[in-house]
């Protein structure tokens, strides 16, 4: 079988205090007809990104509901983890060289992947375009018996897809009954005849140890950890060190900024994900362009706790995303009353209001101008973080997310029934 994650048990009655009771109790009568509905999702890491994190909060919440969820990751080597990031990044519209030897190389692992596949579920929701080939394998061997309805979760943007690798995978995701994007828009338009597309945006869990916030005591410890001046303004952006992020990129706004701002510090921080192999190739490039500047702090693989504690600490975070999907980090910073700037791109605009919340940025010359007017102007920027934290709870928990897949759930449970009568 494949190999299963544990994740730490949660309860909905927990969130009560920070959603309210209206929102509980809809969680609830939404999950009254799928008592002991068998629900597997699938991804390619446990650790690391945004899909991990929302899985973790996922599972146990519709655990705790009565459904009866797993999680499962899939099986791969090195070698199947650069052509799923190469095909990850050319869905995003990055040109390529994609051979039939990276084709043959996707193929042999869903296939092995499908042959691990041993049980059966009502739900199957895979993630991504890693494993989304394993229910083509299921189907080769077992045909539609005992199969349930599945799902494809894409999790970035395929709007501006190359051909190449769209046409290689176009196939495989029309096998499912429905697919799940963050956005519309997101959606290759020669979809379109396919599946049902539904929408769900990703969201945040306000109670994580990332995020349901640190004392005044604990953020000191740990900036004194990494070398950082409680006294002194702090910029970060938290992410994956992935060009799509452009880490080079935050050092030059950094850099501007400094000229103006002589003590700031800049604080990047990042995961190394299993199925990013590209990831440590630009952690090392983020530390060269950094140079021997001593208030530039480049860090990887820190707790949740210190990771939460940066982003309280800035006085402005950064997100300097060229192509994204969501951008979880937004809503993270904003969830801890720090105003934002990023990339007017993907899903960010979701989330920050331009001028209320947060900037929109396109350019280094429109980061330098919003953290500089940021930094001089604290007062704009506590009032810009209070109204995102408002924001934030209306839209962007996992309690709003767990909603909407319920509903999804349900849609097809009524869907079943109809066609039965």
């Amino acid at each position: 079988m494949l190999e299963s994650v544990i994740a730490t048990a949660k309860t909905v009655e927990d969130y009560r205090p920070v959603v309210g009771e209206e929102k509980t109790q809809e969680l609830r009568e939404l999950s009254e007809p799928l008592q002991g509905a068998r629900v597997l999702h699938i991804n390619a890491t446990s650790f690391g990104g945004g899909v991990a994190e929302m899985l973790s909060m996922l599972v146990p919440l519709m655990n705790d509901l009565g459904l009866t969820a797993q999680w499962q990751v899939i099986r791969g080597s090195e070698d199947f983890f650069s052509v799923t990031k190469a095909m990850h990044n050319s869905l995003q519209g990055m040109a390529i060289d994609w051979t039939a030897d990276m084709e043959r190389t996707w193929l042999s692992y869903n296939d092995m992947n499908a042959e691990l596949f041993d049980q059966s579920y009502d739900f199957v929701i895979v993630h991504d375009p890693q494993p989304a080939g394993i229910l083509e394998g299921v189907l080769r061997r077992n045909g539609h018996h005992h199969l349930g309805t599945w799902l494809w979760r894409c999790h970035i943007d395929t709007s501006n897809a190359r051909p190449q690798v769209w046409d290689f995978i176009r196939p495989f995701i029309r096998l499912y009954q429905g697919a799940v994007f963050t956005r519309k828009e997101y959606v290759n338009g020669d979809l379109d005849g396919g599946p049902p597309v539904f929408t769900v945006w990703p969201a945040i869990d306000p109670l994580s140890p990332k995020n349901r916030g640190a004392s005044p005591e604990a953020v000191k410890t740990v900036l004194s950890r990494y070398g950082l001046d409680p006294s002194r303004p702090i910029i970060c952006q938290i992410s994956r060190f992935d060009p799509w992020k452009d880490p080079l990129g935050v050092i030059d706004v950094y850099r501007e900024v400094k000229k103006e701002v002589p003590e700031l510090q800049l604080v990047m921080a990042g995961s190394m994900a299993n199925d990013d192999p590209e990831g440590g190739d630009y952690y090392r490039l983020t530390v060269n362009h950094a140079g021997q500047d001593e208030d530039a702090h480049i860090l990887c693989n820190l707790s949740d706790v210190e990771v939460g504690a940066l982003q309280q600490a800035a006085n402005v975070v950064i997100q300097k995303s060229i192509r994204e999907g969501f951008g979880l980090t937004v809503a993270e910073a904003l969830w801890k009353g720090r105003p934002v700037v990023a990339g007017n791109v993907g899903g960010i605009p979701l989330q920050i209001e331009h001028g209320k919340t947060g900037f929109l940025a396109n350019t280094t010359s429109e980061y330098v101008d919003c953290v500089l007017y940021l930094l001089r102007h604290p007062e704009v920027a506590d009032e810009m973080g209070c109204q995102g934290k408002t924001y934030v709870r209306q839209n962007f928990l996992v309690t709003r997310n767990l909603a909407d897949y319920l509903r999804m759930f349900r849609e097809y449970m009524y869907l079943k029934t109809d066609s039965l009568s």
